[in-house]
């Protein structure tokens, strides 16, 4: 295990009718709020009156921006940033799933910041200021709403890129698990899927000796694969909704990468792809992942025996590690399928057209993860692989 630092600032504020809390801790910081929505859902379940209700109870005074899309766009966060300086905002409340959290944390971000917020993104080294957060989240996917993280896309340049924040933790998020049962079934399949996704990124690492990291990887995979069948036989299964909602939150709060070398070259051919094709980040993933095992197999098998093992009780009697290996990582491609996700890039109608220069982009800045340094040519074959 190597040295390590960890802090995290965020309240997590859990359980049936959360959201009550809302007016309270806000006005503990602020009495001027941005309200930052997505493209309506949070009205037709009935959110945005309690969101509202909550605010104006406690003496906030609500401005808002709405219309935030999947694979959130610059031009939404350059109209925030605009309105919190004109109105003097003293907090961004991202109301939604991981795109709107983003999105609320790049606003937060971007009032502080002197310059095109697009240039958080491209410019050298990392932000490190911003106006407070807070969170009610609707959808379990990213864990954007106990991280300085945040993913953007700009549809001029056909790029997503993200940014880490240590001052856009959200001081708070409110986490209802009633609000994600209205959420559509694929999309709580693209959810499970960017979880594991998240997961996988902090536990494939060849840093040694890391017992209580990886356990902690291996028991929210197995929780997401048990829970993940109950949601989708009941939407409104509370119990299975709070589990996976939690999950999601834990998968990327920090504590699976304590002390470890993480990897990440999934997340970023995958931004390449969304970034051009505008397909959810969690179908994307769930095609690529499977591809990207079987690719950087040639760097070590012990890990991969392992979760073969531990996550999908694969009997190790008479099989090689390399056996074990393979035979989770085909687990893991029937997991995504069984829970409907796409597995081919021809599901999206994405053919060889763009995938020299998706290659070209993803690795534009260096060699990409940790598990296998993966270079241009590497990434094309792994697009390849998923055609």
């Amino acid at each position: 295990m190597n040295n390590f630092s960890f802090h995290n600032p965020t309240e997590i504020i859990f359980g049936r009718d959360s959201v009550k809390k809302l007016g309270e801790k806000t006005r503990q910081i602020g009495e001027r709020a941005l309200l930052v929505t997505g493209g309506g859902s949070v009205k037709k379940i009935g959110l945005y009156d309690k969101v509202v209700d909550s605010l104006v109870e406690a003496g906030v005074e609500v401005f808002e921006i709405s219309g935030v899309k999947p694979n959130p766009r610059i031009s939404l966060v350059r109209e925030g940033v605009k309105l919190c300086r004109e109105k003097e905002i003293d907090i961004v409340l991202g109301v939604g799933g991981g795109s709107t959290v983003d999105t609320a944390k790049t606003i937060a971000t971007g009032v502080l910041f002197d310059g095109d917020p697009w240039e958080l993104f491209t410019m050298e080294g990392e932000p490190d200021k911003a106006i407070p957060v807070g969170v009610v989240l609707t959808l379990a996917a990213t864990g954007s709403e106990m991280n300085g993280n945040a993913v953007i896309s700009n549809l001029e340049t056909e790029e997503k890129l993200a940014i880490h924040n240590p001052a856009s933790y959200p001081s708070f998020s409110i986490l209802d698990p009633v609000n994600t049962f209205s959420v559509p079934k694929k999309h709580t399949v693209y959810g499970i899927v960017d979880i594991a996704a998240h997961i996988f990124e902090q536990y494939f690492s060849h840093t040694p000796a890391t017992p209580i990291q990886d356990r902690w990887a291996e028991s929210l995979l197995k929780t997401l694969i048990e829970e993940g069948d109950r949601v989708l036989a009941d939407p409104e299964d509370y119990d299975a909704r709070a589990s996976i909602m939690l999950t999601g939150t834990m998968a990327l709060s920090g504590l699976l990468a304590m002390g470890k070398v993480e990897d990440w070259a999934s997340h970023d051919i995958e931004h390449e792809l969304s970034a051009i094709y505008d397909i959810p980040h969690g179908g994307g993933l769930a095609i690529l992942f499977p591809n990207w095992m079987n690719y950087v197999l040639t760097e070590g098998t012990e890990k991969f025996a392992q979760y073969a093992v531990r996550v999908f009780g694969v009997d190790p009697e008479g099989k090689t590690e390399k056996e074990l290996a393979l035979e989770g990582i085909k687990k893991t491609r029937e997991w995504f399928n069984s829970l409907g996700a796409p597995s081919r890039l021809s599901d999206y109608d994405i053919g060889e057209e763009n995938l020299e220069i998706m290659a070209e982009k993803a690795t534009s800045r260096g060699a990409l993860g940790g598990y296998k340094k993966l270079y241009k040519e590497d990434v094309l074959k792994i697009y390849r692989m998923s055609l």
